[in-house]
């Protein structure tokens, strides 16, 4: 019988090791792993741990927390947070030693502007599937989350301006 605290654990230190962009980059795969290779939860379940990952405060990893504590409890959680922090702790230090030494080197500079659009894609990535997932794909939901992303891109505005119109909206029963 497979572990399920064992399993997300290693999922979670390999997805930790591999971060580009922050670990917010890794969020599709940690989907893909917990639901559709483990069922461990389903799209909707992710994505409202996803939620509140980002509407708590502290980093955005805390969703690697809350799917441990989905999985297994307590043990999860604290194994889940441990394979999630140690490797990019240990990763992070030894790039900021390299960037002191090296860092107006030609090399080092074309590696941090190659690394730039590929943590930019995976985080993309990441939205498309959480929209896609917590909407259901519906095209009323997909059409309001794609003017509100416009919204925020176009403007300096609050999000809390579009937030209030989809929960007007919703509350109507029109998304």
């Amino acid at each position: 019988m497979e572990n399920p605290v064992a399993l997300l654990t290693l999922k979670i230190l390999f997805l930790s090791c591999i971060a580009v962009g922050g670990f917010i980059a890794t969020v599709p795969e940690l989907n893909r792993f917990a639901v559709q290779v483990q069922g461990w939860m389903s799209d909707g379940t992710f994505a409202t741990l996803f939620a509140l990952s980002q509407a708590s405060p502290g980093p955005n990893l805390i969703i690697a927390t809350l799917v441990g504590w989905e999985v297994a409890g307590f043990a999860g959680a604290v194994l889940a947070t441990a394979a999630t922090c140690l490797p990019t702790l240990v990763i992070a230090y030894q790039a900021m030693r390299l960037r002191a030494h090296h860092g107006r080197a030609r090399w080092f500079l074309l590696v941090e502007r190659a690394i730039l659009p590929i943590a930019v894609g995976l985080i993309l990535a990441t939205a498309i599937l959480l929209t896609a997932s917590a909407s259901g794909a519906a095209p009323p939901k997909l059409a309001l989350t794609a003017l509100t992303a416009a919204f925020l891109l176009a403007t300096r505005r609050s999000p809390l301006v579009p937030l209030a119109i989809a929960a007007v909206l919703g509350g109507a029963g029109w998304v």
